[in-house]
């Protein structure tokens, strides 16, 4: 593989004029399930095979993708990116550059005790349909569940004529878990997901049985909960809702193409804009983790990127042309769904770090305010704005976690709410997903439990 992605480079460079030319190749296996109820609705199989050529002449990108890892088809493939690049290079305002980067040659090994791909497919359906089953029995009340299953293991491939060359292991399980439950007109929505990239032995730890009761259980309480008030309230976020806050309220404001885009960070680098308990990292080396890898798709090796320092806006997450333009070194975010894409700057792991304080420490000077524990979905815009549904919240009366409520929403402006966080706890948990933004990549956010005070709270997500 190594001699073809070379002979394509120095075509590209040589003999079509790239300035610069990076080819991303792979050899993946993947696994695709979906289940509803008890019945397999869908079950993919199969190697996917491709390579992303992106070149850069007389200051523009060119990009092309193949499904195929032939030379011939490789070389026409980086011809194309070319005269794309070259046909666009004139309409450009300011030529792209990008900051130079230390040139590396690694192989990266993945060493799971239980590699997916030596799973069968029947051990996979049976895993997903365990844990259907677990949730349907749980309660008469509840009615549906979907899961999705996926896995992906194989080898990337990194090359670039800076003299770059990466051969590095993917391995990926996921799985998305569904339920609804309904009483008397009142209907309730559970969601979990799993992720990791430590390989099948996830579900040793999180069982099929363990998460099914778990996700059918929260379904089923939140049938006796009540709406909550609407209005400012002081909340305790457990590290599942501080995760997606950081996530999407945060994170997409310090991914510095969208900081150019005009996000609210823009003008406030350097600036304090959170209260001193604050403080951001994204991650790429913690291991096992759904957002962890060796390098980035641009061959830059992943680090723990410090964004918000005691409150200070201190970083931003870079790839090597929004580094040029910042003058600052890249830090590892480039990443691409897959061949058919091209990178952009994404998150890994982005938490906030912890404190010193127990969760009954963080409660018990709350007369009146909510504990949302677990989130349904989320959303910000570059303003500042956010709004995150809950799916499992309580009220705190008088120091104490009480009754259940159900579609809490928090919402407000991110910068003014990160003021208002006055306690961090001691604990700390990390929490898969998936993103989006214009294409899909795998994510972990979390922190400890946190106290904010005057949240606007209201009853639907």
């Amino acid at each position: 593989m190594k001699d073809v992605l070379i002979k394509v480079v120095d075509a590209a460079a040589q003999k079509f004029g790239a300035d610069y030319v990076e080819i991303r190749a792979q050899r993946l296996f993947k696994t695709m399930l979906t289940l509803k109820e008890d019945r397999v609705e869908a079950a993919k199989q199969g190697i996917e095979n491709g390579a992303a050529l992106r070149v850069l002449v007389n200051g523009a990108w060119g990009f092309a993708s193949v499904g195929t890892l032939d030379i011939e088809t490789l070389t026409s493939a980086v011809s194309d990116a070319c005269k794309m690049a070259k046909a666009a290079s004139p309409r450009l305002k300011t030529p792209i550059k990008l900051i130079e980067t230390k040139a590396a040659e690694d192989k990266v090994l993945a060493k799971p005790r239980k590699d997916p791909s030596k799973i069968t497919v029947e051990d996979k359906i049976n895993t997903t349909l365990t844990m259907s089953n677990t949730i349907l029995g749980y309660d008469s009340r509840v009615k549906s569940c979907t899961i999705d299953y996926l896995d992906l293991t194989g080898t990337s491939y990194f090359i670039n004529n800076e003299g770059t060359y990466i051969e590095q292991d993917k391995l990926y399980v996921w799985s998305r878990i569904l339920a609804t439950a309904t009483e008397a007109g009142i209907f309730t929505f559970s969601r979990e997901e799993i992720g990791s990239t430590a390989g099948y032995e996830i579900f040793d730890v999180e069982t099929p049985e363990i998460v099914g009761e778990r996700v059918a259980k929260r379904a089923v309480e939140q049938l006796k909960a009540k709406p909550p008030k609407g209005g400012t309230f002081p909340v305790v976020l457990g590290p599942n809702v501080v995760g997606v806050f950081v996530h999407e309220a945060f994170g997409h404001l310090a991914e510095a193409d969208l900081t150019l885009s005009g996000s609210v960070l823009l003008d406030n680098i350097g600036k304090k804009i959170a209260s001193d308990i604050v403080t951001f990292y994204d991650d790429g080396t913690i291991p096992g983790a759904f957002g962890s890898f060796k390098y980035d798709d641009e061959g830059v090796p992943a680090q723990k990127t410090i964004l918000v320092k005691d409150g200070v806006v201190v970083g931003l997450m870079h790839n090597r042309e929004t580094a040029q333009k910042f003058d600052t070194k890249p830090t590892g975010n480039a990443r691409a769904e897959d061949f058919r894409f091209q990178p952009i700057i994404r998150m890994r792991n982005t938490f906030m770090e912890p404190n010193d304080y127990s969760f009954e420490e963080l409660v018990e000077d709350i007369k009146f305010g909510y504990y949302f524990k677990s989130f349904r979905g989320g959303q910000a815009n570059l303003n500042g704005t956010f709004q995150v549904g809950i799916q499992e919240a309580y009220e705190i009366v008088n120091g104490e976690v009480s009754e259940p409520v159900r579609n809490a929403s928090m919402s407000g402006n991110t910068l003014e709410t990160l003021l208002k966080v006055d306690a961090a706890g001691k604990d700390f948990e990390l929490w898969p997903g998936r993103c989006g933004k214009g294409q899909t990549a795998f994510v972990c956010d979390g922190g400890p439990h946190i106290r904010a005070k005057g949240v606007l709270v209201g009853g639907s997500a």
